[in-house]
């Protein structure tokens, strides 16, 4: 259903673009189905228990993003050619090559990895190259649209934030499962909630000051707030302390409020988040440096409730940005209110589906990870689709699968591959009667998840 809703979706924008078949069909109609199907037999032969949705939904929104930008490289190449820049290249045959690299790439990681209670071994050696990665923007010269989060290499660009964000849950899974009874710990309470201790603020304190400077020396908001927001779920779901979510909310928005004060480019979109019409006043305020906001706004409401029909609108009036976040506001203008909400319930599935896929292993490693990898995922799906709404400021996040990346595409099918080995993991446990133990570290007891009960002693 995945693929064939694609392909209709390919036909269909072409159709309404040139009157005719697209020329790509035999590619595009042979390659995705059997990218899809090899995928599906690598699930079935190495992960015969994961969970039967978590690979459609990735298929499907990777498919349809390739509708997307196939449809909106048409509509640049004809409003930039006059203009003669960048614009006009297609983005789709790049996106075509991530997508077969990230592919093979999640293959690879269904067959190679045997249990996800290998990472536990490395937890470190991953936080020290994820720290690595996520400094190593600051060192590399010139800025891209306001923010310095890629890796300019000879004939490569890289957006390493992308791989931090599933190095780091590994991380953070590890060291909260070793350090949970002490983080669980309460100190005084105040106003009904029980705050954790002092001593244990460290940690929190820690993660908060490296978030605050990944926004002060990368001006990168989104990377920000998912790096600090995935660490608290992760917390709140180790100690089931709600005075780790409210310490957390009050650092973040604090931080926030500061940087956004003092950083230019941050306070920038705070005030286009803020004022996006302004940016039509003759005399406006030189910190609205970008009509994109203003833009998105009018390509919603175009839409109304069924859309104007794949290939009918015109979101390429918004620039460059319409190929990475502001990709949704196609699906606003082209599918309408109906495909705003489709694309929200896809993307809260496969988000359920992690999070089930938590509540049913009995490891809490595996528990955590599962947990920690949803809540990348939907906190991103937040900063960007929010952004672009108008709901809170612009961050610059490409929205998962759909936006053209390939650093976006890899990192969120290696989170894929590795919900898919920990849904295995899952199945296992529940459908086989005596499964045999894993060669691996031995287990730590039950961690539960908030509001669910603890598994029965075999």
């Amino acid at each position: 259903m995945a693929v064939v809703v694609c392909l209709a979706g390919y036909v269909t924008a072409n159709l309404a673009l040139n009157h005719t078949l697209p020329k790509g069909l035999p590619l595009y109609g042979t390659t995705l189905p059997l990218l899809a199907g090899a995928l599906h037999m690598v699930v079935r032969r190495f992960a015969p228990y994961a969970d039967p949705l978590i690979l459609p939904l990735a298929v499907f929104l990777s498919g349809f993003g390739l509708v997307l930008l196939n449809r909106l490289d048409q509509s640049y190449a004809l409003f930039h050619a006059a203009k003669g820049d960048y614009q006009k290249l297609p983005s789709a045959p790049n996106q075509v090559m991530w997508v077969v690299i990230a592919s093979v790439v999640a293959a690879g990681v269904i067959i190679v990895i045997k249990h996800h209670r290998i990472f536990q071994r490395y937890v470190y050696l991953i936080m020290a190259g994820a720290l690595i990665l996520l400094a190593a923007p600051a060192f590399f010269p010139g800025d891209d649209f306001g923010a310095k989060r890629w890796i300019k290499l000879p004939g490569v660009t890289l957006e390493p934030d992308e791989f931090v964000k599933v190095a780091i849950t590994v991380f953070f899974a590890g060291y909260l499962m070793a350090s949970r009874d002490a983080l669980a710990l309460t100190g005084r309470k105040v106003w009904g909630m029980n705050l954790p201790r002092g001593r244990n603020v460290g940690p929190v304190l820690a993660i908060w000051v490296v978030s605050l400077l990944v926004l002060i020396f990368e001006r990168d908001l989104g990377t920000s707030l998912i790096f600090f927001g995935v660490f608290i779920v992760m917390l709140y779901v180790a100690t089931e302390r709600t005075g780790w979510v409210v310490l957390g909310l009050l650092m973040a928005v604090g931080g926030a409020t500061v940087v956004g004060s003092i950083e230019p480019h941050v306070h920038g979109r705070v005030e286009a988040w803020l004022h996006p019409l302004d940016i039509y006043q003759p005399n406006h305020n030189p910190a609205l440096i970008s009509d994109q906001p203003a833009q998105a706004l009018f390509s919603f409401g175009t839409g109304h409730l069924v859309g104007t029909g794949l290939g009918q609108g015109r979101p390429y009036l918004i620039g460059f940005a319409g190929r990475s976040d502001f990709i949704f506001t196609t699906i606003g203008e082209e599918l309408g209110l109906a495909g705003v909400i489709a694309f929200l319930l896809i993307y809260t599935l496969f988000i359920q589906r992690g999070l089930r896929t938590a509540i049913a292993l009995t490891d809490p490693f595996g528990k955590l990870l599962a947990t920690g990898l949803s809540a990348a995922v939907a906190l991103q799906v937040f900063v960007v689709i929010g952004g672009v709404s108008g709901l809170i400021p612009l961050t610059g996040k490409a929205l998962p699968f759909l936006a053209a990346g390939g650093s976006s595409l890899l990192a969120n099918w290696l989170l894929t591959a590795v919900l898919i080995k920990l849904s295995d993991a899952a199945g296992r446990t529940e459908l086989e009667p005596n499964p045999e133990p894993a060669p691996i570290p031995p287990v730590q007891p039950t961690l539960t998840m908030p509001g669910s009960a603890a598994p029965a002693a075999s």
